[in-house]
């Protein structure tokens, strides 16, 4: 073999070996691309689901003037504002969370208020602060009264997310243009009873009306309709009930749900319940339970009470 053959070969060895290398290390650069692109994207939607699942809670408080939620969801000093229209000008009002609190704790027989959110429009920074844009409906027994757009900042406080500040414009619904919604009624109806209010439950039945637990006695009048709801509370603290679905046939709307919470009230045995049920509801002609006979599996919800959910 001749020199000019020897060198032939050994330059296609070497450009083969180039080639593969830059390919090797191209292929190692983007799999680091790709997993570093993964991780980001991981942390980001882990981040936005806390941030809406805050942002739920901290709504939640406000429809059911829960200022002690309010307050632990917030940080010291937190800003609030909000601009509207009056006479035809815009109006607006600030103040700091404080100040806002003491209103909430100062208002005398407040009605519970739904505020629905259509959308969350979130942008992260670094995995420490985040700003929100939520849309929102807000509305009473199911009537829709007003459109806000919520500007929120949200930080970390380690790693927890709080409120740094929130702004909104609110826009009030013509009064023609209202209409009773009895899914709206239905969502702050499940909102309410995690409140820790009983008369707040109490206020979406008729005066007269009447609810029914299983093969119980019917509580009759919005004083014994508070005192049902008054032993659920009382028996969890951090109860929370979610509406699953509406199913209207007839004259009868079925409102399924979700009931979780632990049983730390009085006497209680500590453990968690998570348990599924329905209410059966007769509505009158002003939007009010008129009638409600509720369902759920009592055997395994005391079950539940004396061994927990996972056992």
């Amino acid at each position: 073999m001749n020199n000019i053959t020897r060198n032939q070969i050994f330059i296609s060895f070497l450009l083969s070996f180039l080639i593969v290398s830059c390919q090797s290390k191209q292929s190692t650069e983007e799999r680091s691309e790709k997993t570093t692109s993964d991780q980001i994207e991981s942390t980001s939607s882990q981040s936005e689901k806390e941030i809406k699942a805050i942002l739920e809670r901290i709504l939640a408080a406000v429809g059911n003037w829960d200022a002690q939620e309010l307050d632990d969801l917030s940080f010291d000093q937190a800003l609030i504002a909000y601009t509207f229209t009056k006479d035809g000008q815009w109006q607006h009002r600030k103040m700091t969370i404080d100040t806002y609190l003491q209103n909430v704790r100062d208002r005398k027989d407040p009605n519970p208020f739904l505020e629905s959110a259509n959308s969350y429009e979130i942008s992260i920074t670094e995995d420490r602060l985040a700003s929100v844009i939520i849309p929102t409906v807000i509305s009473k027994f199911g009537v829709a009264s007003s459109n806000e757009v919520n500007h929120a900042i949200l930080m970390k406080d380690s790693d927890q997310w709080k409120l740094l500040s929130i702004s909104w414009t609110a826009q009030r619904i013509p009064e023609e243009e209202r209409k009773f919604d009895l899914n709206l009624c239905a969502r702050n109806y499940a909102q309410v009873w995690g409140s820790n209010r009983p008369e707040f439950v109490a206020m979406f039945y008729a005066e007269d009306g009447s609810l029914q637990v299983n093969d119980g006695e019917p509580a009759v009048g919005r004083n014994a309709i508070s005192n049902v709801a008054k032993g659920f509370m009382d028996a969890f603290p951090d109860l929370i009930v979610s509406m699953d679905s509406l199913v209207s046939k007839s004259d009868k709307t079925r409102f399924y749900w979700t009931l979780t919470g632990t049983n730390n009230g009085t006497n209680g045995t500590g453990n968690k319940v998570n348990v599924n049920g329905f209410e059966e509801w007769t509505i009158n002609e002003d939007g009010l339970i008129q009638e409600s006979n509720g369902y759920f599996d009592e055997k395994e919800y005391m079950r539940q009470l004396e061994f927990g959910i996972d056992k």
